[in-house]
């Protein structure tokens, strides 16, 4: 039986949380620092994700035989290899990757270059810094609009602009090179943009072996039609209605395969989640982005559909016997719908009572920014809660979300009602 740590505080460890705890595999589950819904699957305990030191502390104090680590920071700044490192934590088997293998959500130019290397379809790039600013500026020249900036570093989802006319390019390019993301953007990457539909594809990997789980569809703008500014994530379908049998095919053969492979040939050693951030170009598969963990709120439909035991692709991921594992996918639909904080993305107040909790039937909800505040759940974030729910299809499992959206109260409630319109 397994005391397992789960390492985060967002909708996506508390919907990983509803899943770990499913399993007969599992003795205890810890959550750090966790938040007001993970509670009630395993114990909280207020630990920041990146305070090394006070993890490996809760390891030894509870015997943890395996730690997730949901969120990239952690990751990007070498908790795995802490553990490695360190003489009584290196017997204790860790979900998610070294900082070399943690580079491809780390560094965009790392990443670019990777794909480039392994032949992986992307769109075409150069990297610039002060240094190279001039290249930059005539890069961006042989570019049609819109234009695509993004920040080398983590910007917590907020470093990529695109920008429709070139004066305004090349001045936002300076602007980001001055520090506009402080660290994360002393390195820009220019490129070309893709037009598209964006698809989330997910894969568990032992650094040899994977299992594919199910594909979503986030919506990242704030306003309906995907307008205004982008967000952490609004919202996520699953399925997906262009990802049939032979697109999926293609993105195995052309991205998956190769991705794995490439870490191999590059001896970097990888365990756990690989996101691909994919756009659907006429019908081919290109990547956008790779993250190292599970997405959000990509994870609050995705765990839904995951019908065999989560805990067992985990450890075969840690122990390296994902070849023996297979998975067996729920054939409904799930869809998440994901309550915000008035004001956000931009400035939003904390603290607000929330209610309605005991009146939401056949949705689960999956707590993004909330906390415990005596009796009360007060928010805590600016995205609040993911409303998550099953269908026979994606319209059924969103008028089952937005029913219970609407039984939620909290002062400055927002939630887009249009997901799924694009599809």
């Amino acid at each position: 039986m397994l005391n397992i740590l789960l390492v985060g505080s967002g909708g996506r460890e508390h919907a990983m949380a509803w899943k770990i705890k499913q399993s007969p595999k599992v003795n205890q589950l810890f959550i750090a620092p966790g938040n007001a819904g993970t509670a009630e699957f395993g114990e909280n305990i207020a630990v920041g994700a990146t305070d090394f030191e006070a993890l490996k502390k809760v390891v030894l104090e509870k015997a943890i035989n395996l730690v997730v680590v949901g969120p990239e920071v952690p990751l990007v700044e070498g908790l795995h290899d802490f553990f490695l490192a360190d003489e009584e934590l290196k017997s204790i088997r860790v979900v998610g990757p070294q900082k070399a293998g943690a580079l491809l959500e780390g560094s965009k130019d790392f990443s670019k270059e990777f794909m480039a290397r392994h032949q992986i379809p992307t769109a075409k790039y150069q990297t610039v810094t002060a240094d190279t600013l001039e290249q930059g500026l005539a890069f961006l020249k042989t570019m049609q609009a819109p234009y695509v900036l993004k920040a080398d570093g983590l910007a917590a989802g907020k470093g990529v602009l695109i920008i429709d006319n070139l004066p305004e390019a090349e001045a936002s390019l300076k602007t980001m090179l001055d520090g506009q993301f402080g660290q994360a953007s002393s390195k820009v990457v220019i490129e070309e943009f893709l037009s598209g539909v964006e698809l989330s594809v997910f894969a568990i990997t032992d650094g040899k072996d994977y299992q594919i789980l199910p594909e979503a569809k986030d919506y990242k703008r704030i306003g309906e039609g995907d307008t205004g500014l982008n967000t952490g994530g609004m919202g996520a379908i699953s399925p997906v209605p262009f990802a049939d049998d032979a697109f999926m095919q293609k993105i195995e053969e052309r991205i998956i395969k190769p991705t794995v492979e490439g870490l191999q040939k590059d001896n970097i050693p990888y365990n756990g989640f690989i996101f691909f951030g994919l756009i659907n170009c006429g019908g081919e598969p290109y990547v956008i982005e790779y993250n190292v963990r599970m997405g959000d709120p990509e994870t609050e439909a995705v765990m839904l559909r995951i019908k065999s035991d989560f805990v067992a692709l985990l450890e075969a991921a840690a122990d390296g016997t994902m070849a023996e594992q297979s998975i067996e996918i729920d054939e409904r639909a799930a869809v998440t719908v994901m309550l915000v904080s008035g004001g956000y993305p931009g400035d939003y107040e904390n603290g607000k009572v929330m209610s309605g909790f005991d009146q939401v039937e056949n949705s689960l909800l999956f707590h993004a920014g909330t906390k415990q505040a005596g009796q009360e759940v007060v928010t805590a974030g600016g995205r609040v809660l993911a409303v998550s729910s099953y269908g026979a299809n994606r319209q059924e499992a969103l008028a089952q979300s937005y029913a219970n959206a609407e039984k939620i109260s909290f002062e400055g409630k927002y939630y887009r009602k249009d997901l799924g319109f694009d599809l």
